[in-house]
Order: C-alpha cells, then structure tokens, then sequence
C-alpha cells in the first residue's frame, strides 16, 4: 500500500515539474531556464528535481517523448473517424491539454516538437488518404498534399492557442472541417 502512495507522489511531482517547465518555455528559451526556476514555481527543492532529472535538458527530452507518444497514440485512434468527429477530436484534446500546447507552438520551444507534430498528421493522413484511394503511400502527389493539410491544420491550432483559444471550439473545428473538405475536394 506505501508503494501506490510514493507512486502517486511521484507522479505528482513529475507532472508540477513538467508544467513548471512547460510554463517557463512560453516565457524564455530553454538555455536560459535554471533548476532553481523549475524548482521554486513547482514548489520543490532542487535535491527533488535531481532525484528525477539529470538537468533541464534531460527533463526537457523526457517531457518531449511523452508528449510526443501521447500525440501518436491520439492520432492512431482517431485514424477511423470521419473528418468533422476527427477534428472536433483534436480540437477537443488541444483545448484540454493548453499548457502543453502553449509551449509546442510557442518559438521558445527548442528542437522539432511542432515539426513532429505536424509529422505525426501528415503520416496518419497520408495513410487514411492512401487507403481510401487505395494509392501507393509513397505517392508523391499525395505526400505532398497531405503535407499541405497537416501544416494547415496546424496553423489553425497554433493560432487557436497563441490568441488564448478566445474562439469558441466549434468555430475552429467548423474552420478545419471546411477547409479540410475543400481540399479534399480538390484532390
């Protein structure tokens, strides 16, 4: 029974340094970020953060690969759905998750995140559209079309989120969903 406890607590901590982290990347660079920053907004000591974390880069690359895993596996279960429920999805996962996606588009935020993000879209779309059509996934003109979609929709939640998500989700949802069928169209 102790083990759950210190489990939980360990996941308590872990996550509070993982958003004193990600709130700090939508103020400064992550070179600039210190322990002690980290330390002080998610309210425990330095000794703490070592005990889970080698440094900030270390930190950062962890909370990056979950992160990314969870995006993946979102992605993958919404292979299915048609494109209006995937998108309200998606909206609907973006609206929940703010803080992590403040930081994602946020130009503080080092390496490639919003990159692989928009990856993982591209790949999932390339792979439903290619087996709607029952088109090679390698097509050249396909790649380049749902690379086009993916950035798009991207955009769209970047500025979604860069302006406090003050629009209501269903006019982002309508807005992709639109604009995801138009191109569809074309295609």
């Amino acid at each position: 029974m102790e083990e759950k406890k210190t489990d939980r607590r360990t996941l308590k901590t872990r996550k509070a340094i993982y958003d004193a982290l990600m709130d700090l990347l939508t103020k400064k660079e992550l070179h600039k970020v210190t322990v002690q920053e980290i330390s002080d907004i998610a309210d425990i000591n330095r000794a703490t953060f070592y005990k889970h974390f080698l440094d900030v880069y270390d930190l950062y690359d962890k909370l990056e690969q979950e992160i990314l895993i969870e995006w993946g596996m979102l992605v993958l279960n919404m292979q299915d759905l048609k494109s209006k429920d995937f998108f309200i999805n998606l909206v609907n996962y973006v609206d929940k998750n703010k803080n992590v996606f403040k930081m994602v588009f946020n130009s503080n935020a080092p390496g490639q995140l919003r990159a692989r993000f928009q990856k993982l879209l591209e790949g999932l779309l390339q792979k439903i559209e290619s087996e709607k059509r029952g088109a090679d996934f390698k097509d050249v003109k396909l790649s380049y079309q749902t690379c086009y979609r993916s950035q798009g929709c991207i955009a769209i939640l970047t500025r979604w989120i860069e302006e406090g998500a003050e629009q209501p989700k269903e006019l982002i949802v309508k807005v992709l969903s639109e604009l995801d069928s138009s191109i569809a169209k074309i295609v």
